[in-house]
Order: structure tokens, then sequence, then C-alpha cells
């Protein structure tokens, strides 16, 4: 089950097809979603869980939290509205693309993908991309 909450003055469009999206990229990776959260929330709010769960004073796009167990995908993942829309300015291309992008960014690090070094990164980069054709 793919659940989507906003904290965050924001219409996503299409959420049935976004969540047939995310069940395809989780079938194709060989795995199944057991329960999947995403919090949609402004600049402000996520600064505040990126100090209270990871102790970071800054702003991101996206947090992943990982309960999965097996080939069973469970988490929450929050995501800055704010950071999507300056990013989609930043990379010139259409909100819903970038907002999908990260969507799909935090499917993948509950997939195993990791983004921790050059290597991993340009991997992680190329799945969202191959993903993000397959919309």
């Amino acid at each position: 089950m793919i659940s989507l909450s906003f904290e965050f003055n924001y219409k996503l469009d299409n959420q049935k097809t976004i969540k047939e999206w995310l069940n395809l990229i989780a079938k194709e990776e060989g795995n199944d979603i057991e329960e999947l959260n995403f919090l949609f929330v402004d600049d402000q709010k996520m600064l505040e869980y990126n100090k209270k769960y990871l102790q970071h004073d800054y702003y991101t796009d996206i947090i992943t939290f990982n309960s999965s167990d097996n080939n069973k995908i469970s988490g929450d993942i929050i995501i800055s509205i704010e950071r999507v829309i300056e990013n989609s300015k930043k990379y010139n291309c259409e909100e819903e693309v970038e907002l999908r992008r990260v969507m799909a960014h935090g499917l993948l690090h509950l997939l195993g993908y990791d983004d921790k070094d050059k290597l991993k990164e340009k991997e992680i980069r190329e799945k969202e991309n191959h993903y993000l054709k397959k919309y």
C-alpha cells in the first residue's frame, strides 16, 4: 500500500498513476511494496525533521526511513515540495518531473541503492532516468 500525505498546500495530480508507477519500479527490481508512506512538507518542516532524526541542520529535498524486510518494501519518505520546486528551476525541468525523480530516488534507496560516492550516485541517477521514461 502506498499513501501520499500533504502538510503543504500542493496538489499532486494523477496519484493513482504515480502509485502504479512506483509499484512497477519495485516489481522490476524484484520486490513488492508492503507499506510506503510519502509525506510532502515545506522547507521549515523538513528542516525540523532533518534536525530531529538525522541531527542535520540544513535543508534537503528528501529523507528516507527504511523499515523493509527482505523483498517486502516498507518505509517513510519525506519530501520538501519547496526544494523540489527550487530544484526544478535549477535543473530546468517541470516540477512534476522533478517530484517523480525524487519519489523514485527515495524508493530506490529502499530498494538498496545508495548515492554515497560518485559511482553509486551515477548508478542511482541512471535508474531514476530509466524509470522516469516508464512513467
